[in-house]
């Protein structure tokens, strides 16, 4: 019994909690317009999901459970990095809102498929996924904090429907849901064999 305490409470589902219970206070800090919290807190968010996915990984810590709660967690930090652009920059969000809404299309779409197949929101800590959250995080952190670079801007949106692309592709290809499948490839290759 105290082991699969263990198992359910470890540092890397600790970190993924956290990064759940912040969401009201990143609501908090973007329904007051307080830009600096709103970066404060999404950049703790975002330093942790990196955070929880090494350690699990190095300690091997890596459980189903922490996989649901790290989705949950990013899929919220996700909606308060989106919501806190279109409420706090509004005016920039409107100025390239075709490639906002591709974005949060191309992003809801494998989220909402997987509901609908399979009950629940895909966890598969795809190897580009993780790339994207590194990219859209740069972008974030650097768009409130410094300046808004157009070229970086389109580079993040292409990198993020790539794999935004590649974790479709899963939803639609897969007789089930599965977590931590790095790749597509790896997929592939292992139904070839």
């Amino acid at each position: 019994m105290e082991s699969k305490k263990e198992k359910l409470w470890n540092v890397p589902n600790v970190l993924s909690a956290y990064r759940l219970l912040a969401v009201p206070f990143i609501v908090q800090a973007i329904v007051v317009g307080n830009n600096s919290l709103f970066i404060i807190l999404l950049s703790i968010n975002l330093i942790t999901d990196i955070l929880d996915g090494l350690i699990a990984r190095v300690f091997h810590l890596e459980t189903e459970l922490g996989a649901k709660l790290d989705s949950l967690a990013d899929i919220g930090t996700y909606v308060m990095a989106f919501m806190g652009m279109v409420m706090l920059e509004r005016a920039f969000v409107m100025e390239y809102r075709a490639e906002f809404a591709i974005l949060m299309v191309m992003w809801m779409l494998p989220q909402l498929l997987s509901v609908i197949r399979f009950g629940r929101f895909p966890s598969f800590h795809l190897w580009s996924y993780k790339v994207t959250g590194y990219v859209q995080g740069i972008f974030i952190f650097t768009f409130f904090v410094f300046e808004f670079h157009e070229g970086y801007f389109y580079f993040m949106l292409v990198i993020s429907c790539f794999a935004y692309i590649e974790e479709l592709m899963l939803v639609i290809l897969l007789p089930s849901l599965n977590s931590n499948l790095r790749s597509i490839f790896f997929v592939l290759r292992s139904r070839t064999k």
